[in-house]
């Protein structure tokens, strides 16, 4: 029985998704269920470490505790929620703490050494998001959120003006903005605070401005700023993430929490709390303010926006240029680009405009032709029709964009090129690739001085066709993974493994699965032809994993049987 136990797992195992199961480790790790990877020990993640650490997540997010990446927990992992994360401290910390307590809920060991507090607002969410939040209803959301926690304590929360320093100050960004941390665009990660301390950043509370915030979820597609708030300002005071439900300090968004002039905080909140700055005193009741503003009403619930037909979509591939930059893969269609991270997790779900994010190229870009980011400074080429720009980081060098002649690219025909269809360094030697109208020249940029030489290596142009397996006219290539070279096109992408030009076999995949975060594209079967005598072949050889999975599971258990009759006899 041991056995076919264990013929089962393998069975199972074999058929889960290798990208979800990286992306699951990542998850654990970034928000502290997992150790981060050590490069100075090379120390790997053991099977049953993950298992536990999935345990771990599952009983902290209230879900069946299975240990497995099943639909319910693979869910509560691409929900909406808070930055910071749930476990804070060494795992021997962590042992300590399960033996000393039973709560639930978890302090970040920092606390302010004094019960005044200020905060201050220094911007506000944009109007053309978040049409519904002028800057005063703001502020008296802000006002309330603080209240929720003075009401339970001896704390003191006190408004300054953005012009005086303030021990938490509160403000509205996008994406990257000088704290370390960066946003990620509409969905995802909604907001972060930082624990109290003696540091300028210490008790800052950022909120993503990329989302739509509303008052009181004004619609399915919008953020309660009220519940956010006060989640991230417990942050703020000290409190780590709570698996406790009910709890305003789980990590996962959970919508409004109704009527806001009548918050209070649940008990796992409460004690928390009061376990760092003790009970609120009857001779000195901690407020925000004598007479906090009043809300109005909520406004009636909106119906959900439309999505906007002029955006791209990501799920239908045709990508004009990718590129593997900083480590992570920039995929360009149209005006447009989608960001997959490191770890293989889409930074949002929603485009973001390339000339908002690089900057000194051309007004009204509608496309990219190609790109890639030079290993030896790591500056970042972009080609666009005859030109091309370097970029150090997301703002353009002086003396861009240059003409695309320079790079002394000529036809076998003797013609200059006057576009690049794509643009990579290969890792298996480090040279840089680009090619245009089926052909391609090799560069080494790795021979230079002050001056980066830009001539083509002798016996170049050759043929794309000596790329075996891959398109010919690809949309672009990237090098990821160990080395390898990704080959791009329509919706699909082909893998040559690192110094291979020859594979025999280069079987496509789909871009917006393994990608973008796309659902399976229906499955295709061929029409029954009763004449085809290989039609019987076909089913039993065909795509279908779940069929080949349950002639493998017969034969192993035949297998299985035959091998107790032996021991039985």
């Amino acid at each position: 029985m041991d056995l076919l136990l264990m013929v089962l797992t393998l069975a199972a195992c074999a058929s889960a998704v290798p990208e979800q199961y990286s992306r699951a480790v990542d998850w654990l790790s970034r928000y502290g269920y997992l150790p981060p990877p050590d490069p100075r020990t090379s120390k790997l993640q053991t099977k049953e470490g993950i298992e536990k650490a999935i345990r771990v997540m599952q009983r902290f997010g209230g879900v069946r505790e299975t240990g497995l990446l099943d639909d319910e927990t693979l869910r509560l992992m691409s929900t909406p929620r808070c930055s910071l994360p749930d476990i804070v401290g060494s795992e021997d910390m962590l042992k300590r703490r399960r033996r000393r307590r039973r709560r639930r809920y978890a302090l970040s060991g920092l606390k302010w050494h004094k019960s005044d507090l200020t905060w201050s607002v220094h911007s506000y969410p944009s109007p053309s998001l978040s049409p519904g939040l002028p800057s005063t209803l703001v502020d008296s959301i802000f006002t309330h959120a603080f209240k929720a926690w003075s009401d339970v304590t001896p704390l003191m929360f006190r408004r300054l003006g953005k012009e005086t320093s303030s021990d938490i100050k509160v403000s509205f960004n996008r994406l990257l903005h000088d704290d370390g941390y960066p946003f990620d665009g509409e969905g995802g990660t909604l907001a972060h605070a930082f624990f109290p301390g003696m540091a300028e950043i210490s008790g800052d509370t950022h909120f993503d401005d990329d989302e739509r915030w509303s008052y009181g979820g004004a619609s399915g597609d919008t953020t309660d700023l009220f519940t956010v708030a006060v989640h991230e300002f417990g942050h703020a005071l000290g409190l780590s993430h709570s698996s406790s439900d009910p709890s305003i300090m789980r990590p996962y968004y959970q919508g409004p929490v109704g009527d806001i002039p009548h918050f209070q905080l649940a008990l796992d909140d409460k004690l928390a709390i009061q376990q760092l700055y003790g009970t609120k005193d009857v001779d000195r009741p901690g407020s925000v303010d004598p007479n906090p503003p009043r809300l109005p009403s909520p406004p009636p619930p909106r119906p959900t926006r439309p999505s906007d037909p002029t955006v791209p979509g990501r799920c239908n591939g045709g990508f004009d240029a990718v590129a593997n930059i900083r480590g992570e893969v920039f995929f360009f269609k149209g005006p447009y680009f989608w960001r997959t991270k490191r770890d293989g997790l889409l930074v949002s779900l929603n485009p973001a405009q390339i000339q908002h994010f690089w900057m000194g190229l051309p007004p009204g870009i509608d496309r990219i032709d190609a790109a890639y980011e030079r290993k030896s400074d790591s500056s970042i080429i972009f080609f666009i029709g005859s030109q091309y720009w370097v970029f150090k980081d997301t703002v353009a060098m002086s003396g861009y964009p240059r003409p695309l002649s320079e790079w002394g690219m000529r036809r076998k025909t003797g013609t200059l090129v006057d576009r690049v269809d794509a643009a990579f360094i290969w890792a298996h030697n480090g040279k840089t690739y680009l090619f245009s109208e089926g052909e391609f020249w090799r560069f080494d940029e790795t021979r230079k001085g002050q001056q980066v030489i830009r001539q083509p290596e002798p016996g170049y142009p050759r043929d794309n066709g000596l790329w075996t397996g891959v398109p010919s006219h690809m949309d672009d290539i990237i090098s990821w993974g160990e080395g390898d070279a990704y080959f791009f096109k329509d919706n699909h992408y082909w893998v040559i493994k690192s110094g291979g030009l020859d594979q025999d076999v280069v079987t496509p995949n789909s871009i917006g699965m393994d990608w973008l975060r796309c659902p399976a594209p229906p499955p295709y079967f061929p029409p029954a032809n009763p004449k085809d005598p290989k039609r019987c072949s076909c089913d039993l050889t065909g795509s279908s994993s779940s069929l080949r999975s349950s002639f493998l599971l017969v034969f192993l258990l035949l297998v299985i049987k035959e091998f107790v009759h032996k021991l039985e006899s």
